[in-house]
Order: C-alpha cells, then sequence, then structure tokens
C-alpha cells in the first residue's frame, strides 16, 4: 500500500466542476458566525458536488478571509446565494419543490441512522454554533434529523456535522 499522489487523484479543474452534474442537494447556512465553519462547508460541497450553499442571515460571504482559510479555493467551485433571512430562504426552495430537512435536536427528530428514505431535491439546514435552527424556522422543515451523541456535550462543531449529513445524504444518493 501508498499514498496517492496529487497527480493520482484525478482531480477535475473549476470550469470542469462547474459544467458537472451535481446532487440536487442545497446547504443552507442559518446564521453561522465562523468563517471558518463556512469555508469548510464549500470544501464539503466540492467535495460530494453538491448544487449550492445558501448563506443566511449574518453568515459570511466571500470575499472573507476566514472563509478563504478553508475552502482552500472551493468557494470559486461551488455555487452559493446570500439570503437576508433563512425564512425567506426556506419558502422560496419549499416552492420549487425541495423537501426541506433541519439538522437539530427536536422532540421530533429522527436519528440520522432511522430516517425515512428521503425525496429529491432536498435543501438541509444547519443552525448557528450556539443556538441551533431559528426558532421561526421550525414549522417550514418537513422534517428534522439529528446525529445521536452519546458523550456530556451532545454538541458537534456545526462544520463536523455538515460533513457526516452531506455524506449520509450522498452515500443514499447513490445506493
Amino acid at each position: 500500500m501508498r499514498k496517492l499522489k496529487l497527480d493520482e487523484l484525478n482531480r477535475i479543474g473549476v470550469d470542469e466542476f462547474q459544467s458537472t452534474p451535481k446532487y440536487p442537494v442545497v446547504v443552507v447556512l442559518d446564521n453561522i458566525r465562523s468563517g471558518v465553519n463556512v469555508g469548510s462547508f464549500f470544501r464539503t460541497a466540492d467535495a460530494f458536488l453538491i448544487e449550492k450553499l445558501c448563506l443566511c442571515g449574518f453568515t459570511p460571504h466571500p470575499p472573507h478571509k476566514e472563509i478563504f482559510k478553508t475552502a482552500i479555493g472551493a468557494h470559486e467551485s461551488v455555487k452559493w446565494e446570500s439570503w437576508d433571512n433563512t425564512v425567506d430562504c426556506a419558502i422560496d426552495l419549499k416552492s420549487k419543490g425541495y423537501l426541506c430537512v433541519g439538522i437539530e435536536q427536536t422532540s421530533q427528530s429522527q436519528f440520522l441512522h432511522q430516517r425515512s428514505p428521503m425525496q429529491q431535491p432536498v435543501a438541509v439546514f444547519f443552525g448557528n454554533e450556539v443556538h441551533g435552527l431559528s426558532e421561526d424556522l421550525l414549522p417550514l422543515l418537513d422534517t428534522v434529523w439529528e446525529i445521536p451523541q452519546f458523550g456530556t456535550k451532545h454538541s458537534l462543531n456545526v462544520s463536523i456535522t455538515g460533513g457526516i449529513v452531506l455524506w449520509d445524504i450522498i452515500r443514499e444518493l447513490n445506493a
């Protein structure tokens, strides 16, 4: 066994990425404070060929040096939109037929590994690092998923949560 070299990874360029069909998945960031977390979502969206990011509320958007630090160029390949508030974004996505899924710990959330099969297209909403999803957004969601946790914190970094959830969605879409 040996590690692959960069030229063996068969990476595509930005132009080819933009013309490659994407998975019917939109990521919505609801008032994310950290540009580092937003940059991580750009990289994850690039890795999994996500349709686009919706950056809502006070979520930073390019150009922003903290985003650039972790996006490592993915802000140039991944399509993104800026929204003043997440509720308007959710209403727009619902009107276009997206299943709106919140990632949150609620009285009605389903554990990720026990969730129902999803319909397509899907919009996945990730909330603020401290407060989670906005309360006024919850009635607009079609379902809510959570990652089961067993330690004392019951909280994962939002970009880590994004990687786990988006991998699970892509895994289902490829099944």
